[in-house]
């Protein structure tokens, strides 16, 4: 197996929120109930930034400049799941997600990508907290309202 090509066991997690905190959740096309933000490894030399603004338009067609997304300088190490690991290089049993999110002005109408996810949901962001498999994708969208309100936001809101 020399020339398989296994995924880097880093990745981002990219939450889609509007202003009012609805969060777009998708769910996994292989495993129906896993509802999830957009996530996906780092490809080539990619950054983690590049990475994200690459995914969201993959996973929901929404083509953005990796600049519109705001780093929260925030990165979970975490155990990769059995069912995802024969992806991973011989031996790799752990994963490091870099987060990111993305505001955009209302809920706007996605174009999954059919192998990978099969629906999507704005949900307020309580309740697609509670409808997160993963624990870290959980608790970003539990932290969100402070990030959002933070001064470490960026760009500013006009007033």
């Amino acid at each position: 197996m020399a020339n398989e090509v296994f995924k880097t066991p880093v990745s981002v997690l990219a939450l889609i929120h509007t202003p009012a905190l609805e969060v777009l959740l998708i769910e996994r096309a292989l495993h129906r109930g896993f509802w999830q933000s957009v996530t996906g490894s780092l490809e080539a030399d990619e950054s983690p930034r590049e990475t994200a603004a690459r995914e969201v338009a993959e996973e929901t067609g929404i083509v953005i400049a990796a600049s519109n997304l705001h780093d929260w300088h925030l990165s979970n190490r975490f155990e990769i799941f059995q069912q995802w690991r024969h992806r991973y290089a011989p031996g790799v049993t752990h994963n490091v997600e870099h987060v990111f999110s993305l505001e955009l002005p209302a809920p706007c109408e996605v174009h999954l990508a059919p192998r990978e996810h099969v629906d999507a949901a704005w949900l307020p962001w309580r309740e697609a907290a509670a409808r997160c498999f993963s624990w870290s994708n959980r608790d970003a969208i539990l932290m969100l309202p402070s990030r959002v309100n933070s001064p470490m936001s960026s760009p500013p809101r006009p007033k």
